[in-house]
Order: structure tokens, then sequence, then C-alpha cells
């Protein structure tokens, strides 16, 4: 596990790597911002831009997804993954939103998790990014860098890495280093074929390391 010290470097290594990292998804209001993270489960933040372009202009209010047949709005956004449960989902959290919180998205986390297909993650998304309030959002990328680089435990359950990333980060620096993050994860670190030859954190990534020595072995036996 890394030292607090090695931390630090490994937060400010980010924050000069993606000084401008953000949400990538496109959104103008909490509530489109609500709909297009609950369209990103197991789905790419382009191609959920790519749908939310035609669909923020036909929808602009909880009433207006409840306002079609779900054939209908399942068309609309049939080309994201579980397109089919997606839609249930929306038309479920705009009906929430309309009968219990007068059609505004809440700010707190407990709150917003009572919306059909938001789950923690989601949560958290809306109130950092949306509303400005510190959290961490740990997505597939947040996960992955902070095992890999020996931040969190390889058997930390999603909810224990947020809590180890909330206690070890500084509470200021918590939205900025979950964009950094995933930029990090995204572009750099990513799942297949990270970039290690080139990572200014290789000398603190237990993974990098085990996979620079395998790739020696292999080429010495070549």
């Amino acid at each position: 596990m890394l030292t607090k010290v090695q931390i630090r470097e490994c937060l400010d290594t980010f924050a000069e790597m993606f000084p401008e990292a953000h949400c990538e998804l496109n959104y103008s209001n909490p509530f489109e911002l609500v709909i297009a993270v609950a369209l990103s489960a197991q789905c790419t933040d382009v191609l959920v831009n790519k749908v939310t372009k035609d669909l923020f202009q036909k929808y602009k209010k909880p009433e207006d997804y409840l306002a079609v047949s779900l054939e209908e709005l399942q068309n609309d956004i049939k080309s994201i993954g579980l397109y089919r449960n997606k839609a249930k989902n929306i038309r479920s959290l705009c009906e929430t939103l309309l009968v219990d919180y007068a059609g505004e998205v809440p700010k707190e986390r407990d709150e917003l998790t009572k919306l059909a297909g938001v789950g923690r993650k989601t949560a958290n998304v809306v109130m950092s990014v949306a509303f400005g309030v510190p959290a961490i959002a740990v997505d597939t990328h947040v996960e992955r860098v902070s095992k890999r680089l020996g931040i969190c435990r390889w058997k930390d359950s999603v909810l224990e890495v947020e809590k180890t990333l909330m206690r070890k980060v500084p509470e200021e620096e918590w939205s900025d280093t979950h964009h950094r993050l995933i930029f990090f994860g995204r572009y750099h670190c990513r799942a297949q074929s990270p970039k290690c030859h080139e990572c200014p954190l290789l000398h603190l990534c237990r993974e990098g390391k085990k996979r620079m020595n395998k790739e020696k072995i292999i080429s010495a036996k070549r």
C-alpha cells in the first residue's frame, strides 16, 4: 500500500497530467445530468452524448418523459446498452421527481439514491458535478487505478474503495481527484494496454512493475 507521501505524489501527478479533467457527459442542468449518468451505465460517454444530443431536444423536463409511451422512449435510446431497463428507470425517476420533489433534482445522496436507476456512484457524480458537493464517484477507471497503484486493496469493494479514497485524499480535492482518476484510467492506465512504458508513476506502481518485468522475461526468451 502507498504511503501518504506517495499518495500525494500520485495526486500531484494526476493534476499535472490532466489539469482540465472534467465530466465528459454533455448536460445543461442537474436533471439532464441525472438522465445522462443513468444512461452511461455500462456504456461510453461518447455514445451517451450522441444519444442525448437529440434526446435533450425532445425531452426538457420530467413531464416530457411521461408524456410518451415506454416504447417511444425505448426507441429514442435504443442504441444504448440495456435501453429497455434504462427507459423504465427514466420514467420511474421522473415520476418520483414530480411526486416527491416538485420536479427538482434533490442535492442529498440519500434522496438521489431513491430515484430509479440512481445508485451511489450516480448520486456522487450528480452531487459533485451539478451541485459542487465534494464527492468521489467510483467507476471502473477509479477502481482500477486505485487498486493498481496500491492506494486501495485488490479485495476492496467499490464502497470500500470510495471510503478509502475519502480518507486518504483531502476533502477539498475529492471532486477533482475523481475526474483526474477517470482521465488517468481512460487515457493512460487503460484496462487493456496501459501505457506503463511512459508512466511517471511506474516507480510506485506494483502492477506496472509486474507487467514490465513480465515483458522483459518474454523478450529475453525470444
